[in-house]
């Protein structure tokens, strides 16, 4: 058996209570099990235990058998002096501390279908182990989950937020520029689309926010998009303001070579990207600061329903000429730079500006944005779960990921309800 079942029974104290007695026949009770530490060094921090007449303040250390403890070799270890109770599955040693002294020894007694539970669980084949089970969770509770699974999906994307500010030493309009400009490559192109970002400053950008052409020129410019010749009069034109500037600011293009075009549909090109990215530097400048000023969802979506210039109604490409049709971002993609962009980014900066009205109402956009369409959700509806905003679709893309991709059920209050339902009596 995992021993990471027993840090679970031990953790969420599952265990039987009454008439505790260590390996040697003094009476035990659990006052605190303590914090589980997941760094080295004993499995649980300040727990206290009564054994006999004695209060003890100090560490446990959990392992399946006993004998496990000199397997580790703790006896060698002066971390584990701390130690005030050793709890087994099965006491098959006596354990001693560095100097010598003997701990005290607990066998943990629990319900039986709590470990035939969990092993159903981890050797399930099904999508999700859970599947067949989820349904018999209450609503109300699988909504509580859901909460706390969105918070830990936005705290996760805010990671990258955070390394962004330090490279920028705290410049929240460049480092939103940056996450920005990556979630428009819409997962192919998004490396491409960062390292154009990095290599041309907000502020640059800023000298130009009046003058979409010369935006266009910059941007197309550094992508390395500017490097070939086409028979073409406003890529020539582009391509010579773009070396003027360039001069001007000393800037060194990234390698064209990094878009990748094959397999896109034509509105995903990144040319079409691009045109749709400098129209909306164009349309707002420091467009952060009006996203934390006005969060409204009608709002935020209009703020991306730029056009790009007219060149872009009759091209994908430079040189090639198509059917005229506008190239305004669509709603899902406006959605997608929402919830991948902006709602992390507001949440992160209502957090480190300690505004909690500012952070719920990041959360609560969410709730006004469809949820997302892909094989997961689906997955998920397909087992009973009602998925009708991005709150929810967050939450369960979060949920399949982190803990049933990696057969987290230890961690998870679905899988909690799951390891710890008693088995029902057949009817007579």
């Amino acid at each position: 058996m995992k021993e990471s079942i027993l840090h679970y029974i031990w953790q969420q104290k599952l265990f039987t209570q009454q008439g505790l007695r260590t390996t040697e026949g003094e009476m035990v009770e659990i006052i605190d099990v303590g914090k589980i530490n997941t760094d080295a060094g004993p499995d649980f921090f300040n727990a206290k235990v009564k054994i006999g007449d004695t209060i003890w303040a100090g560490n446990v250390e959990i392992h399946t058998l006993a004998s496990d403890w000199k397997k580790h070799n703790h006896q060698a270890d002066k971390s584990y002096d701390t130690v005030i109770l050793h709890v087994v599955k099965k006491a098959d040693s006596e354990v001693f501390r560095f100097d010598g002294a003997k701990i005290p020894q607990l066998e943990l007694l629990y319900p039986l279908e709590i470990e035939q539970n969990y092993e159903a669980l981890i050797n399930d084949k099904k999508w999700v182990a859970c599947a067949d089970k989820i349904s018999d969770v209450p609503t109300i509770f699988i909504h509580s989950w859901k909460n706390a699974l969105l918070a830990e999906r936005l705290w996760l994307k805010t990671s990258n937020i955070q390394n962004l500010l330090i490279e920028s030493n705290q410049h929240w309009e460049e480092a939103f520029y940056i996450t920005l400009a990556r979630s428009f490559g819409f997962g192919t192109n998004s490396q491409a689309f960062e390292m154009l970002a990095k290599s041309l400053s907000i502020s640059i950008l800023g000298k130009h926010k009046n003058n979409l052409f010369q935006i266009e020129a910059l941007l197309f410019g550094q992508a390395g998009l500017l490097e070939n010749d086409y028979d073409d009069e406003y890529f020539q034109k582009l391509k010579k303001e773009f070396y003027f500037l360039k001069i001007k600011y000393d800037l060194k293009s990234i390698a064209g070579s990094q878009w990748k075009l094959l397999r896109l549909r034509p509105d995903n090109f990144p040319h079409v990207r691009i045109a749709q990215f400098a129209s909306i530097i164009h349309g707002s400048s420091k467009l952060f600061s009006k996203i934390i000023e006005l969060t409204e969802m009608d709002y935020l979506v209009s703020l991306f329903r730029c056009e790009p210039s007219e060149y872009w109604k009759k091209h994908y490409l430079f040189g090639e000429e198509s059917t005229e049709k506008s190239k305004k971002l669509g709603k899902s993609s406006i959605y997608s730079l929402l919830i991948n962009t902006v709602i992390p980014f507001v949440f992160y900066f209502a957090d480190r500006n300690g505004n909690e009205d500012l952070k719920e109402k990041a959360m609560n956009l969410l709730e006004k944005v469809p949820a997302e369409k892909n094989s997961v959700i689906t997955g998920w509806q397909k087992v009973g779960m009602k998925i009708n905003t991005a709150y929810d679709s967050q939450a369960f893309l979060h949920l399949k990921k982190i803990y049933c991709d990696e057969k987290n059920c230890l961690r998870c209050r679905i899988g909690h309800k799951v390891l710890t339902r008693k088995k029902t009596a057949p009817n007579p």
